[in-house]
């Protein structure tokens, strides 16, 4: 299996396909399987690399807190290790606060941005409604699959939940085939997001960005998508109307299809 030693954490990733490099960065407990929508269709157009984040997957796990910088110093050690001059990244939930992190902390090796149910941290960000975190950070005495039921009315609208067993039972198999994630290594990534602020330095962020939004999102509410398109000076917006936090699961063809035409927009094709 591929692994990348960084200066400082050993992460496992994987690649598909050949062309221009595309970085996916997964969010809070997911890694290279929270993408399984996505690497199938991506891989026929670019290289395209997805990795387990420190903490999670099987990528090393050490002691926490995290801070958000160290996790984009994670994926900057990667696109180091594949050689990767330049990227273009997706990042989702806190894979788009690394993502942030990353464009701020070496901007000249990215190439565009997409940012999906996400936020900019600190006292800018608009918070969930009340109980919301609560219930899921609860996570203490819990079987993978217990976590994975009594999250999925925050992953998904109800619509798609009534609507749509099959899909709802592949994400099911998905989840549960992943490494499961120790307690303490969910609260060192939850340190991360909760230390994140970065709303105020996105006006240097000078590259194409395409922030993506379901726009019944109960974790990240769609504000938070609409607030960063207005710092980021070359950002535009895409909402899908009723769609929950997973929503490059929930409507995966029309996503796909929007962020590949983003992305071969910013390369000129």
């Amino acid at each position: 299996m591929p692994y990348c030693q960084t200066q400082k954490v050993r992460l496992y990733y994987e690649v598909a396909g050949q062309g221009p490099e595309l970085l996916f960065i997964s969010g809070l407990n997911g890694g290279t399987w929270s993408w399984y929508a996505q690497v199938p269709f991506f891989s026929r157009h670019y290289r395209t690399v997805v990795f387990d984040n420190r903490g999670a997957g099987r990528s090393e796990v050490p002691p926490g807190p995290y801070r958000m910088e160290e996790l984009a110093a994670d994926a900057l050690g990667l696109l180091d290790h594949l050689r990767v001059d330049q990227a273009l990244v997706v990042g989702a939930s806190m894979g788009g606060m690394i993502a942030q992190a990353l464009a701020l902390l070496a901007p000249e090796r990215l190439r565009a941005l997409v940012l999906v149910c996400t936020h900019c941290g600190g006292p800018e960000r608009l918070p969930p409604a009340p109980g919301v975190l609560e219930t899921l950070s609860r996570i203490e005495g819990l079987t993978q699959a217990e976590i994975i039921e009594k999250d999925l009315p925050f992953m998904f609208s109800a619509d798609f939940m009534a609507t749509q067993p099959e899909a709802l039972e592949e994400y099911r198999r998905v989840q549960l085939s992943a490494p499961f994630q120790p307690e303490f290594a969910f609260r060192a990534q939850l340190a991360a997001i909760q230390s994140f602020s970065c709303c105020a330095r996105l006006r240097q962020v000078n590259l194409p960005a395409l922030v993506v939004t379901g726009t019944g999102d109960v974790i990240v509410p769609p504000a938070n998508a609409r607030l960063l398109t207005e710092l980021l000076p070359r950002a535009q917006l895409v909402e899908f109307p009723g769609a929950g936090h997973a929503v490059n699961v929930e409507c995966r063809e029309e996503f796909n299809a929007r962020v590949h035409q983003f992305l071969r927009s910013t390369l000129g094709a």
